[in-house]
């Protein structure tokens, strides 16, 4: 199988992700809930992936929380920033991840930027909703439907200057590009932990710049006497027991991530991406590509519905995802709302072989379709 479909999980884990995992749960306890060897190790190895984000991303590790995915992050985020009523500017490629809650929350929201490929365009129009008032913003890094890159450096600094707080949506691009805390002055990032970073679904990460709302209370395993949650971070927002085998998997896949380079990886979704839509485009697919694009291409075919498409690319050994995406308003962005789209997203085994038997599928299922 060709797996096309890490926008939604990476498969093919490296296998010091698999051999963290097993020893962890073979190895460890609780952290933070007694002083035997089996709990020490666990909170030595859940520190170590504090301090390896810590690293990836330029933030202290204390200021790393680990949640169950990106989703779990952006609740967190969402809730402390965002109350009933508040004026909140987001881009127009967002993923309900975002979205329903701002809805949940009766936000006034102010959608900026509805052209594709375009960050000039996302880019004025982000700055005209700052102007006239807001209470916060989220946007995504990179758009999970077409892989378009928003120009996020240049929104946080805007946000900066109308001293507005924001959340960044790092669930694809974490892994895969530069994200610098430091440097961005977000007051939260949120990715999941089992897409570019290569861990086990279960996992993610919130980088904290501004103190949060606890979503969930219980024990955290410190300052059990007091009835309120610890006022310090991560324990702030770790109530329960953490996944420790999740926590060890994501720390080896970040530091399989950290030693072949973000950059390096950048690369070989780029090249595999515009061979694929090279290859589609000659093919008579509409192939929704640009500048400023990722490893995610996605694609449709007017004889084609985009699910069908899907199941005869399956049925031929490449795996993809087709519907809306969970992010209804990037298609309607992008006029794609009715049709949804094929997407391929590449990941950190990228290939210009992928692209091919990608084409080359296509090929054969446009020629079985002639007959």
């Amino acid at each position: 199988m060709i797996y096309l479909d890490h926008g939604a999980t990476t498969l093919h884990k490296p296998d010091s992700v698999r051999r963290a995992i097993n020893w962890a749960i073979e190895n460890c306890g609780n952290p933070g809930r007694g002083g035997h060897p089996a709990a020490v190790r666990a909170g030595e190895v859940v520190f170590r992936c504090r301090e390896q984000a810590g690293k990836l991303f330029s933030l202290p590790p204390e200021r790393v929380v680990f949640t169950s995915n990106c989703t779990h992050g952006l609740n967190i985020a969402i809730n402390t920033l965002v109350k009933p009523g508040c004026r909140v500017v987001i881009s127009g490629f967002e993923h309900n991840a975002v979205t329903r809650l701002l809805y949940a929350l009766k936000a006034q929201i102010t959608i900026a930027g509805r052209k594709l490929f375009d960050p000039e365009d996302t880019l004025e129009e982000f700055e005209a909703a700052l102007r006239r008032g807001q209470d916060a913003a989220v946007f995504t890094h990179v758009s999970n439907v077409f892989g378009y890159i928003l120009p996020v450096e240049k929104m946080a600094t805007l946000c900066r200057q109308y001293q507005v707080p924001f959340i960044i949506d790092a669930a694809q691009s974490a892994g895969s590009m530069e994200i610098n805390m430091e440097a961005l002055g977000a007051d939260f990032i949120a990715m999941p932990g089992h897409k570019g970073l290569l861990g086990p679904q279960g996992t993610g990460l919130l980088l904290c710049g501004r103190e949060p709302a606890p979503l969930l209370f219980g024990g955290t395993g410190s300052v059990s006497r007091q009835q309120e949650m610890p006022d310090f971070l991560p324990d702030r927002l770790e109530a329960g027991t953490v996944n420790v085998p999740g926590i060890c998997g994501l720390c080896a896949g970040m530091e399989y991530v950290a030693k072949t380079g973000v950059q390096k990886i950048a690369r070989r979704e780029m090249q595999a991406k515009n061979a694929a839509a090279r290859g589609l485009q000659k093919l008579g697919f509409e192939v929704f590509a640009g500048e400023n694009q990722s490893g995610v291409l996605s694609f449709l075919h007017p004889a084609w519905d985009c699910e069908e498409l899907a199941g005869a690319f399956a049925q031929r050994g490449i795996a993809m995802r087709a519907g809306l995406h969970c992010a209804p308003t990037a298609h309607e962005s992008a006029g794609t709302l009715e049709t949804g789209t094929v997407r391929a997203s590449f990941g950190h085994d990228a290939s210009i072989g992928q692209a091919n038997a990608l084409a080359q599928a296509a090929s054969r299922i446009l020629s079985h379709q002639k007959k």
